[in-house]
């Protein structure tokens, strides 16, 4: 039960072979056996979920449905606000923060009959970690649990890869999704800037964070940018567009798609390891046998683009943890007080110039994708490294190929493209036009049928 998609759950729940509340009763069960080695959650709210699949399944039996998503479990980030449960952002700073009311996204979680079973791992207030000084021990990677999960998302990536529930949220403002979905082998979605409503969400940076699915499969992606996707007044950054239906696309294929492979991200800027390498060579064979056309292309060096992101996230996140960073800097874990503080002495010059840089790479990202309908290229650098390894997590936690899209604020996916030979996860980036998320997803779910590596499980249990 615990390896359905959530189509395949809806499908189940509709046929009465399966109700929300046999689902849950498996689900708990697993996460009580595994989450101890996983630490996954913060907070598993194993009475409301319980009772709200027991609601679920009475609903469905009555004939009454709300959508493709009634009954199926759902994991939260702990940045997102969850009504009656704590936003802690993994930190003793907000430990006995209680949400008084539901983010936007889990008012349309709700709405469209999904069930929330608790709140998940971050890095500390998504910036710092892995960390093992704070409140709560930082999530591990099913895979092999001595590896991190990625990060921030790290327990959205982990529970989803382990079975512990089909569909999760995170958030993203330097890869916080697409980070976890390729440590762990699974799918995260950085929507298009602006999609999907960032109120009710622990803010990092206004103008670099998105929130995001992680699932297990590109269709179950969909489904759930489809739940939660659209605008919102009241977040100054949402942008009012209709975009929907973004799984329509899912059976077309690649055929006759332009695809741009930018080669250089992981040849020249950041040499990826040999594996990760010659994954993404066999990703464009794969699409290239598919039908599509791919070509190298250029676009600015990531050390452009981690610039212009390190001062805008710095100086924004700056002017949200000042005031406790003053008064409590001792309740913050070692490695968020130090990415933290460089805010401090960042300018209004600084920042003023990464904005105007970033029109510019901006500019010529679009430019690409006039003569491209998707861009293909790394995500991480390197496979994870292992948890007691600190001076090798802090070498390759930097080297990715996600941050140049919190930049430009285009829809990105990450993806599984192989194991190493010890076992390990390796991905691939696909990146497209505004609002084109389902092109995105199109060329993702044509990989995936071609491949199967989303088939591949952990070998946890």
């Amino acid at each position: 039960m615990h390896w359905l998609s959530a189509g395949q759950i809806a499908s189940a729940y509709a046929a009465r072979e399966l109700s929300p509340a046999e689902l849950m009763t498996a689900l708990l069960e697993r996460i009580g056996k595994l989450d101890p080695k996983l630490h996954a959650f913060i907070r598993l709210d194993a009475e409301g979920a319980m009772r709200a699949a027991e609601q679920a399944t009475a609903e469905i039996a009555a004939g009454q449905s709300r959508g493709p998503l009634h009954g199926v479990p759902v994991g939260v980030k702990d940045i997102i606000d969850v009504a009656g449960l704590p936003t802690t952002g993994h930190s003793k700073i907000l430990v006995d923060n209680v949400a008084r009311a539901d983010a936007a996204v889990i008012q349309k979680l709700r709405a469209a009959g999904a069930i929330v079973i608790g709140k998940l791992s971050t890095h500390e207030f998504a910036i710092g970690g892995p960390s093992f000084d704070l409140p709560f021990p930082p999530a591990r990677n099913p895979w092999n649990p001595d590896h991190h999960p990625g990060g921030s998302s790290s327990g959205s990536g982990a529970g989803v890869a382990a079975g512990l529930f089909p569909l999760a949220l995170g958030t993203d403002t330097g890869g916080s999704v697409r980070n976890p979905a390729s440590a762990c082998g699974i799918v995260g979605l950085k929507p298009t800037y602006g999609l999907v409503s960032r109120r009710g969400v622990f803010p990092l940076s206004f103008t670099l964070d998105h929130v995001g699915p992680l699932t297990r499969t590109v269709a179950d992606n969909a489904l759930l940018l489809d739940a939660i996707a659209g605008h919102d007044p009241a977040d100054p950054g949402s942008a009012a567009t209709q975009a929907r239906g973004f799984g329509r696309l899912l059976d077309r294929g690649v055929r006759d798609l332009r695809i741009g492979f930018v080669r250089h991200f992981h040849e020249r800027d950041l040499p990826a390891h040999p594996e990760v390498a010659a994954a993404l060579e066999d990703v464009a064979r794969v699409l290239e046998a598919e039908g599509a056309r791919v070509h190298t292309v250029t676009l600015p060096a990531l050390t452009e683009f981690a610039g212009i992101n390190r001062v805008i996230l710095c100086s924004e996140a700056w002017s949200i943890h000042a005031p406790w960073l003053r008064e409590r800097p001792g309740d913050y874990g070692q490695l968020a007080r130090r990415r933290l503080l460089p805010g401090a002495f960042m300018t209004a010059g600084d920042y003023v110039g990464a904005q105007r840089r970033r029109g510019q790479v901006i500019a010529e990202v679009e430019d690409r994708l006039r003569d491209y309908d998707v861009l293909l290229c790394a995500s991480s650098m390197d496979p994870s490294s292992r948890m007691d390894d600190p001076d090798e997590t802090a070498r390759t936690y930097p080297r990715q190929a996600r941050t140049p899209f919190n930049v430009t604020g285009h829809p990105a996916l990450a993806m599984m493209s192989g194991l190493t030979h010890a076992g390990l996860p390796v991905s691939v980036q696909f990146v497209g036009r505004y609002f084109d998320d389902a092109t995105v997803l199109r060329v993702a779910a044509a990989y995936e049928r071609a491949t199967g590596w989303h088939k591949k499980k952990p070998p946890i249990g």
